[in-house]
């Protein structure tokens, strides 16, 4: 409903139903503390970004005269309004908090951390995923016309998102809070092809988006190996010290999607960030691509530190073995997909996110 919507009372809709059922997810172990507190400040937090949503929603109909995106579209095209303007600021405002953008990210480090790991995972890639793709339907298909006043706050949130992303990062002593901010530092990322404002940057975003599912669900997996000895959940980064002797092939896994993340070549995660710099440089906002690889080698670093810790670190105790084959299937199949293979997928990830992008223009 969120990806198909053409009316904003649809957006809204769609969005609220996925909202609510996150909610409960997230408080799902209920005797957990941290899970239930994970579920009210998201809660909290999502009703005020379902306020300011709504705020503006009423501000474009109350402008505009629609709730149609072509209507909006066809408003905006005439000539923006101040109040036009507002309505935009808000509606894009609640939208940031759906993809957790800087500076409407608040929610996601302790979400990510309290929640149960397979909700996180879940929260991490289709709500996300989700976020994105209505985010850029509304920018382009709703309010085309008002590109020049959108890109100013998408860029603004890319560039804090990568920034913020990356720098938080760094401190970070629980594995699932690291995650966290990495996935803010990649929706920044992800946001400078929206911000190109042309096919080619929103292909990018969509090519970004299919392969971060890939690099983040392969990184959760991990988490879910990562248990003691007494079958309980483990998510220290210290934890990991020393894992490529006792498991040396959750190392290489978890070495893997941390170069991928990071945009090391030849990994796959390199390919997605040199499109989206190669649209805004083809849209002639190279000092951005010059300012967001700058940024990508803040993130870079706690990437790394991770392998070293793994790699170079004196053993922690052994985490239990695992024994579910389908985990263990599941992380070969997204090394695989994140691996120097991956660029094999190229010749269709164009085709199919060119098409998709082709058709919001």
């Amino acid at each position: 409903m969120m990806v198909s919507a053409g009316d904003l009372l649809t957006l809204y809709v769609g969005l609220e139903l996925q909202s609510l059922s996150a909610y409960v997810l997230a408080s799902f172990m209920r005797r957990d503390a941290r899970s239930a507190e994970a579920g009210l400040k998201y809660f909290v937090l999502g009703a005020l970004a379902s306020g300011i949503l709504l705020y503006g929603i009423s501000l474009l109909y109350g402008f505009t005269g629609t709730t149609l995106f072509a209507g909006i579209s066809d408003a905006l095209a005439r000539g923006m309004t101040t109040g036009q303007l507002f309505g935009m600021v808000f509606v894009l405002a609640g939208l940031a908090f759906k993809i957790s953008a800087v500076p409407f990210h608040m929610w996601t480090p302790d979400v990510y951390e309290g929640a149960p790991t397979p909700v996180t995972a879940f929260f991490a890639s289709a709500p996300k995923v989700a976020g994105m793709a209505l985010l850029m339907r509304v920018a382009v298909d709703a309010m085309g016309p008002g590109t020049d006043a959108w890109r100013q706050i998408v860029i603004f949130s890319a560039l804090a998102s990568t920034i913020l992303g990356g720098v938080a990062a760094i401190g970070q002593s629980n594995f699932k809070r690291l995650l966290a901010y990495s996935s803010i530092n990649n929706v920044g990322f992800a946001l400078f092809g929206l911000a190109a404002g042309t096919a080619e940057g929103v292909a990018a975003t969509m090519t970004y988006m299919a392969v971060y599912i890939a690099m983040t669900l392969g990184s959760f997996l991990c988490v879910l190996q990562m248990r003691g000895a007494d079958g309980e959940p483990v998510e220290s980064i210290a934890s990991l010290s020393g894992l490529s002797r006792s498991r040396p092939g959750l190392a290489a896994a978890l070495a893997i999607f941390m170069f991928s993340l990071a945009g090391i070549p030849p990994l796959f995660g390199f390919w997605p960030k040199f499109l989206v710099f190669d649209a805004l440089v083809r849209a002639g906002f190279w000092p951005l691509a010059m300012i967001g690889i700058a940024t990508s080698v803040i993130g870079a670093f706690y990437y790394l530190k991770i392998v070293k810790t793994m790699y170079f670190d004196d053993p922690a105790p052994a985490y239990a073995a695992g024994d579910s084959k389908i985990e263990g299937g599941l992380i070969l199949v997204s090394a695989l997909a994140v691996s120097p293979l991956g660029y094999l997928a190229i010749p269709l990830l164009d085709v199919s996110s060119m098409a998709a992008a082709r058709s919001l223009f």
